[in-house]
C-alpha cells in the first residue's frame, strides 16, 4: 500500500510504501516533546516528492539520526538512520499521513529515555 503525507504546510510532501500495522511512541527528550508517532520503513520505501533541501535537519547527541522538519510550519516529517547492522531506515511521523485512522493502529511504546 501507498501512503501519502505532507508537513502543516504541504511543502514537504512524501510517499511511502508498507502496511502501518503498528506504530511506536518514544518518550526520549525529543520524541517526547514533538509527540511523534513513528512508522519504520525502510529508507528506499520513502519517496520524497520535494527536495530535501526544503527540509531542515536536526541531530543532536551523538548525530546518528537526522531529524527532517519543515523549516516554514516547523512539521517533524521523518527522521532517518542506519541500524546497527548496517541498514537504512526512516521514522516517518504517522501524524502527517492522509487519510488513517491513528486510533485503529496499535501503538508500541519505547522507552528511549533508558537507551543508551
Amino acid at each position: 500500500m501507498t501512503h501519502h503525507g505532507s508537513c502543516h504546510c504541504g511543502r514537504n510532501k512524501f510517499e511511502a510504501e508498507g502496511d502501518i500495522a503498528s506504530v511506536t511512541e518514544c518518550n526520549c527528550s525529543i520524541c517526547q516533546r514533538k509527540g511523534a508517532l513513528l512508522w519504520f520503513v525502510p529508507r528506499d520505501a520513502l519517496h520524497l516528492h520535494s527536495p530535501e533541501s526544503d527540509s531542515s535537519v536536526y541531530q543532536f547527541h551523538t548525530h546518528a539520526i537526522k531529524h527532517h522538519f519543515c523549516p516554514h510550519c516547523g512539521i517533524h516529517t521523518y527522521g532517518e538512520a542506519t541500524t546497527p547492522d548496517g541498514n537504512r531506515m526512516a521514522a516517518i511521523n504517522a501524524r502527517c499521513i492522509d487519510g488513517i485512522d491513528l486510533k485503529a493502529i496499535p501503538v508500541q511504546h519505547y522507552d528511549g529515555r533508558s537507551a543508551k
